[in-house]
C-alpha cells in the first residue's frame, strides 16, 4: 500500500495512491480508515504534502562509510533529531535563503515510518514490527553554515530544508534496493540503500533503551553520497521500489 497526503482545498487529508489515482480516506494509517472511491482524482496535479507530520523527527546521520570516514565512523547507532518546520513535500520548492550564497547539498536517505508504539528495550522482532513502512528524504544541508552552526539549527532546519515523500510505501525491501540522486536528470550519486553501517531495526532497538518511538514518528536512516544542487535546479531523490521524491531549488526573495 502506498499512502500519501495530499491539500484538498485547504484541508490536509490523507489518501492511497493506486496507479496514477489518489483515494482519499477517512482516517489514516495509524487508525482505522475508510476509503472514499468516489471522490478519487488523478494524482498529477496534487499538491503533495509530507507523507507524515512526525510527533518526533530521528536522524541516524552519519550512518555510511564513506560519509563518516570525513569525520569519525561511529563505533554504535547514534540519533539525532530535526525540526518539522523544515519538512516540505514532494514537488515543493527548496528555498535557499537570501543571505546563503553557496551551493546546497542534497543527500538521499530512507526513511523508515513508526507504526506502532515500540516498548522500552525492544527486541529486534519488535523493533521490525514497528516499522510501519518506508518513504524517502533529501536532508538538504548548508555546508559553511554547518561548520560554524554548532547546534545546525540553520544549516539542516531551515524552512524547507527537508523533503519527504512522495509516499509511504508499506510492501517494500528497501534495504534490498539502489538510492539515486539526480541534479537537472543527471546522476550526482548512487550508493547501495543496505549499505549501512546499522540498519534501522539497530536503531530502533538502541533507542528503546532510552526512549519510547510513537506512531507517527521518523527516523532518517543518513546517506553515502552527497549532490550540489543550486538554484533553477531540480533534485530527485530515487529509492527502488519507493518512488522518487523531486524538489526545485529556488531563490529566496526578502522584499
Amino acid at each position: 500500500m502506498r499512502w500519501c497526503r495530499f491539500d484538498d482545498n485547504g484541508h490536509r487529508r490523507y489518501g492511497i495512491l493506486e496507479g496514477n489515482t489518489v483515494v482519499p480516506v477517512h482516517g489514516g494509517p495509524f487508525g482505522e480508515y475508510e476509503p472514499v472511491y468516489t471522490d478519487a482524482r488523478p494524482a498529477d496535479g496534487l499538491r503533495w504534502l509530507p507523507p507524515v507530520v512526525p510527533g518526533t523527527f530521528f536522524c541516524a546521520g552519519l550512518n555510511y562509510r564513506g560519509h563518516a570516514e570525513r569525520v569519525a565512523v561511529p563505533e554504535r547507532p547514534e540519533i539525532g533529531y530535526r525540526a518539522n518546520n523544515a519538512l516540505t513535500g514532494h514537488l515543493a520548492p527548496i528555498v535557499r535563503p537570501a543571505d546563503y550564497d553557496e551551493p546546497l547539498v542534497a543527500e538521499g536517505e530512507l526513511v523508515a515510518v513508526i507504526g506502532r508504539v515500540v516498548p522500552r528495550h525492544c527486541t529486534r522482532a519488535q523493533a521490525v514490527e514497528s516499522v510501519l513502512g518506508w518513504t524517502i528524504g533529501n536532508d538538504v544541508s548548508a555546508r559553511s553554515w554547518q561548520r560554524s552552526d554548532r547546534t545546525f539549527w540553520r544549516c539542516k532546519n531551515s524552512d524547507t530544508f527537508k523533503p519527504m515523500g512522495p509516499c509511504i510505501v508499506t510492501d517494500a525491501d528497501p534495504l534490498d534496493s539502489t538510492t539515486t540522486v539526480r541534479v537537472d536528470g543527471s546522476v550526482q550519486a548512487s550508493f547501495r540503500t543496505g549499505d549501512m553501517l546499522f540498519d534501522p531495526y539497530d536503531f530502533i532497538t538502541a533507542m528503546s533503551r532510552y526512549i519510547t518511538l510513537s506512531p507517527g514518528d521518523v527516523v532518517w536512516m543518513g546517506t553515502d553520497e552527497t549532490a550540489s544542487m543550486v538554484p533553477g535546479q531540480v533534485a530527485e531523490i530515487t529509492i527502488d521500489g519507493l518512488g522518487t521524491l523531486a524538489n526545485p531549488v529556488i531563490e529566496e526573495k526578502v522584499s
